[in-house]
């Protein structure tokens, strides 16, 4: 296991439209021992407008990792994860499905559409916490992600 805390920061997109479960999340990762920032949009067009690099995220930064939820408003992270897998210019970026959502359906859809990891988010708050720790562990120390 590879020791990123030295590491160039990485760059995460949060799509999450609960205010509450955003600011835990961005904590979580705060806490952690990787250097990385995070951009937080709250709906699925935002998200891909951002990724698509159009206004208001003109020059945004491709993500090295996006969290997503699933159920967004305007477009739903169904379709946000669909499109960013069929992008070429996308598909390469890691996305996790972090979700409420514990359906069987929303979790074999998710990986039929490429999602790189499906995380129920867990009630209690510390677990919610360890959870998304354990993503940003996994997915920013262990695992490689694709070169920018």
């Amino acid at each position: 296991m590879s020791d990123r805390t030295d590491a160039i920061p990485v760059s995460i997109l949060l799509v999450e439209d609960d205010a509450g479960d955003a600011l835990l999340i961005r904590k979580a990762l705060k806490d952690g021992k990787i250097n990385n920032s995070v951009d937080t949009v709250t709906d699925g067009a935002a998200a891909l407008a951002y990724l698509r690099g159009q206004p208001p995220h003109t020059g945004a930064a491709r993500p090295d990792l996006i969290l997503l939820d699933l159920n967004l408003p305007k477009i739903d992270g169904r379709q946000v994860l669909a499109e960013a897998k069929n992008d070429p210019d996308l598909r390469q970026i890691p996305v996790i499905i972090l979700t409420t959502s514990r359906a069987e359906e929303d979790v074999i859809r998710s990986y039929d559409l490429h999602a790189n990891a499906y995380v129920e988010k867990p009630f209690d708050i510390n677990q919610f916490i360890r959870a998304v720790q354990k993503i940003d562990e996994f997915f920013l120390t262990v695992a490689r992600l694709s070169p920018r």
